[in-house]
């Protein structure tokens, strides 16, 4: 006989895991008010999360444990791609002095699966296992403009055009138009669009039918990504990154 009241606590704790996330940390009575559940049934799963080692407490708030990380390096070491552009990704990073990224889509929403940084890379919120809206982001739109019209209509139906900043993409039409330029010249820009003050160029990591399957990217102050710089060098030392994960990807 089937029941439900194992998904439905299941569901409760997953989400309790996500307000510690976005909050980094919280009591009972603030976790309970976030997932409008007692402070009884709250804390009982507090309590288990943290006895199997995923919270931890300190001074009456719950943490989310360093036993994720052992979880997310093991995902991120299942994808080959990873395990491939990783030195490709350094190497970028050391030329350019800024953040170099690589990242894939999963679930509908960009992932941050390795950033590097350069000497001269300013301090910015990305880091791995960070999701994103893909049309805020360079990475995202170069993902979405080397995939098939119907699958990114049906992500824009799940995850909608957030605004994050001023210059974010909003609308559908507009996004739709600049995917078509994307994929005609082979690279993305993002200007200001997740990160006043920064922009970002990045291109695809694509399979043998021309599908992305993740995107590389750098990313630098706007003041350092301007004229020739932000339109032909850094477009062209990503897509040569690109190219040389794509190869060894076919032949390892």
């Amino acid at each position: 006989m089937s029941s439900t009241v194992p998904v439905k606590a299941t569901k409760i704790s997953l989400e309790i895991v996500e307000v510690l996330r976005e909050r980094n940390g919280a009591g009972v009575s603030e976790v309970a008010a976030h997932v409008d559940k007692p402070t009884s049934t709250v804390h009982d799963h507090l309590r288990t999360l943290t006895q199997e080692g995923y919270l931890v407490k300190e001074d009456g708030e719950y943490y989310i444990s360093t036993r994720f990380l052992q979880l997310g390096d093991q995902a991120r070491s299942r994808k080959k791609v990873f395990e491939i552009a990783r030195p490709e990704i350094v190497e970028l990073a050391e030329e350019t002095g800024e953040h170099a990224n690589l990242m894939i889509e999963e679930h509908g929403l960009g992932v941050f699966l390795y950033k590097a940084r350069g000497i001269d890379a300013v301090q910015l919120d990305t880091h791995a296992g960070m999701r994103v809206p893909l049309q805020t982001t360079a990475l995202g739109k170069t993902i979405m403009a080397f995939r098939p019209r119907d699958e990114v209509e049906a992500i824009l139906d799940r995850h909608g055009l957030p605004k994050v900043t001023e210059s974010t993409i909003a609308d559908r039409d507009e996004l739709f138009d600049v995917l078509d330029r994307v994929a005609e010249r082979g690279y993305a820009y993002d200007d200001e669009e997740r990160v006043k003050g920064m922009r970002c160029v990045a291109a695809p990591i694509t399979d043998e039918t021309d599908r992305a399957i993740a995107a590389v990217s750098v990313s630098g102050p706007k003041s350092r990504m301007q004229s020739d710089r932000f339109t032909d060098e850094i477009p062209e030392r990503i897509r040569r990154c690109a190219n040389v994960v794509e190869v060894n990807l076919t032949y390892s």
